[in-house]
C-alpha cells in the first residue's frame, strides 16, 4: 500500500512547521513555495557584510512552540535571549522609558507610569480615576481601555506598542484576539489596573526564563533549518512552485502548480487568507467568502549600518516606539547591536539599527523610494536621539500586506473557516490568518492543522475526512 501523500502549500513558518510535524517517516511530505526562498517574514540578509535580521527577529519564549520549533531542527544551542536593554517611547518630544508592570501597553503599575512621564498630567490623573465599563463577548481594544482609563493610555501606549504587533490601530482591534488575559478582568468589572497588577506579576528574576529569544545569526536561520531538517527526513520541498488550483476528488485533492497535477491525500494550506480564499473558491466557498474579509497591513524596514564610532550620541537601550498621534514618519527603530549581544559580538565595528514605517491603511510610504525612506528615518533618529551620522549601507524590505488585522469578530470568522474546511475533508488551513501574528501563535496554528488531519475528527467530515496512517 503506498504510502500517504500530504502537500503542504505554502512555505512560510506556518507550512515549513506543518511540514516537520508531518514528516515523521510514516508518510511522503511535499512542500510547496510560490517564491523563491522558504520563510515568509522571516528572512536573514547582509548588510554592511553584517549578517542581520530583514524580517521577524525575535521570537516570544512564554509560548513554547517557536522554542521547541528551534530545537527539533538542531538549533538547540543557538537560542539566544536578548540582552538587558530597555525599550522607550519617543513621545512628547523626547525618549521616555517604556513603563514596567504594563501589558500590551495597559498599565498596571501607577507609580512606574508617573515616573516614565510618557503621559501628561491630566492624562495620568485621568488614568488613576478608573470608569466602570460594560463589556460583551468582544470589543475593540482601544475604545474599551479608553473609557476605563482615558484616551491618552491608548494614544501614548497602547497604540505603539499594538503597533509593534499588528501594525493596525487599536481602535480597530479586538480584546479578545490581542489580549484574551483581559477579557474576564473586563467582563468582571475587576479592576483593570488592579487585574493587569495582577497578571504582570513581580519583575522576573535575572536568573528566570527570558520572555523572549533570538537565534544567534538571526531568526532567518530558523527556515533555514527547519528546510534542511525536512531534506534529511526525505520531504520534497520545491520554491517558485506557485499553486494554481485545489479541487477536491474521491480520493483527496488535486494540486496544480506549474503545469503538473500533484494527487495528495491530504492538504494543508498555510498560505495569507488572499491566496487560501483564490485555492477555496471552487469547493469552499463559504470558506473563502470568510477570508476574503481579512484586510493586511503593509509596512516597510530600513536596516543601517554604521560605523560603531559615529553612533556616540544613541542611548544604551534595545530602541524605542513612536506613538502615531505624535506624527512622525517612523513607528519605531531597533538599535539591533544594543539588543542582540550576538550581533554585538560578531560586527564589534559597526552598529546596526533599523526602523519600520507604515500602518493599516497608511501604507504611502512604502512606495516611495529607498533613499526617501532612509532620509526620513534618519531624520527622526537624529530629533529622537541626536544622531548625525551618515550609515555606510542600507537595505530596505517592505512588507506589502504582511500582518493580518484582527478586528472584533475576526475570531468567529476564523472559527467558521476552520469549520467549513474540515467539513470538505483531509484539508486544514494555518498561518497568521488564524490564531495570531506571532512565531509561536503561527506555529501553534500549524500543529493545530496538522492534527486535525491525523486525528479522527467528529462532525460532517467524519472517517471520510480524516487521513489515517
Amino acid at each position: 500500500m503506498a504510502e500517504p501523500h500530504v502537500v503542504v502549500i505554502g512555505g512560510g513558518i506556518a507550512g515549513l512547521a506543518a511540514a516537520v510535524f508531518l514528516a515523521d517517516g510514516s508518510r511522503r511530505v511535499t512542500l510547496l513555495e510560490a517564491s523563491g526562498r522558504f520563510g515568509g517574514k522571516l528572512m536573514a540578509g547582509e548588510v554592511g557584510g553584517v549578517r542581520v535580521d530583514l524580517g521577524a527577529e525575535s521570537m516570544l519564549a512564554r509560548r513554547p512552540e517557536a522554542v521547541e520549533l528551534a530545537r527539533a531542527v538542531g538549533l538547540a544551542d543557538e537560542l539566544e535571549p536578548p540582552t538587558d536593554a530597555r525599550a522607550a517611547i519617543w513621545t512628547r518630544g523626547a525618549l521616555r522609558p517604556l513603563p514596567g508592570g504594563q501589558l500590551m501597553g495597559v498599565p498596571g503599575d501607577l507609580a512606574a507610569l508617573a515616573a516614565s512621564e510618557v503621559l501628561s498630567e491630566a492624562g495620568l490623573e485621568r488614568a488613576r480615576h478608573e470608569r466602570p465599563t460594560e463589556v460583551g463577548q468582544d470589543v475593540a481594544i482601544g475604545e474599551y481601555v479608553a473609557a476605563r482609563l482615558g484616551r491618552e493610555v491608548v494614544d501614548r501606549l497602547v497604540e505603539p506598542l499594538l503597533g509593534g504587533v499588528y501594525a493596525g490601530h487599536a481602535d480597530e482591534i479586538s480584546l479578545r484576539a490581542a489580549v484574551p488575559q483581559l477579557l474576564p478582568l473586563a467582563r468582571a468589572g475587576t479592576g483593570l489596573v488592579e487585574g493587569v497588577h495582577a497578571l504582570v506579576g513581580a519583575p522576573r528574576a535575572a536568573d528566570g526564563p527570558p520572555v523572549f529569544q533570538g537565534l544567534r545569526g538571526g531568526l532567518g536561520t530558523l527556515p533555514e533549518a527547519a528546510a534542511a531538517h525536512l531534506r534529511r527526513a526525505g520531504a520534497e520541498l520545491r520554491t517558485d512552485s506557485p499553486v494554481d488550483g485545489l479541487r477536491r476528488t474521491p480520493e483527496g485533492w488535486r494540486v496544480a502548480t506549474g503545469g503538473e497535477v500533484l494527487p495528495a491525500d491530504a492538504v494543508v494550506l498555510a498560505v495569507p487568507a488572499p491566496q487560501a480564499a483564490a485555492l477555496l473558491r471552487t469547493d469552499v466557498p463559504a470558506a473563502a467568502a470568510e477570508l476574503d474579509t481579512v484586510e493586511y497591513a503593509g509596512m516597510a524596514l530600513v536596516t543601517m549600518a554604521f560605523h560603531r564610532a559615529d553612533t556616540a550620541a544613541l542611548p544604551y537601550g534595545s530602541g524605542f516606539l513612536v506613538p502615531p498621534v505624535d506624527g512622525r514618519a517612523i513607528k519605531a527603530s531597533t538599535f539591533s547591536s544594543h539588543k542582540w549581544g550576538w550581533l554585538d559580538r560578531s560586527a564589534p565595528d559597526a552598529f546596526l539599527l533599523r526602523t519600520s514605517l507604515g500602518r493599516h491603511r497608511e501604507e504611502a510610504a512604502l512606495d516611495l523610494p529607498d533613499e526617501e525612506l532612509v532620509a526620513r528615518s534618519l531624520a527622526d533618529l537624529e530629533r529622537a536621539t541626536g544622531l548625525r551620522a551618515a550609515p555606510y549601507a542600507t537595505a530596505v524590505t517592505r512588507w506589502r500586506a504582511g500582518l493580518p488585522q484582527y478586528p472584533v469578530g475576526h475570531l468567529e470568522r476564523m472559527a467558521r473557516v476552520r469549520e467549513q474546511v474540515a467539513a470538505a475533508g483531509r484539508l486544514a488551513v494555518c498561518g497568521a490568518a488564524y490564531d495570531g501574528v506571532g512565531i509561536p501563535a503561527c506555529i501553534g496554528s500549524a500543529r493545530r492543522a496538522v492534527n486535525e488531519l491525523l486525528t479522527p475528527a467528529a462532525g460532517a467530515a467524519g472517517a471520510e475526512g480524516t487521513m489515517r496512517t
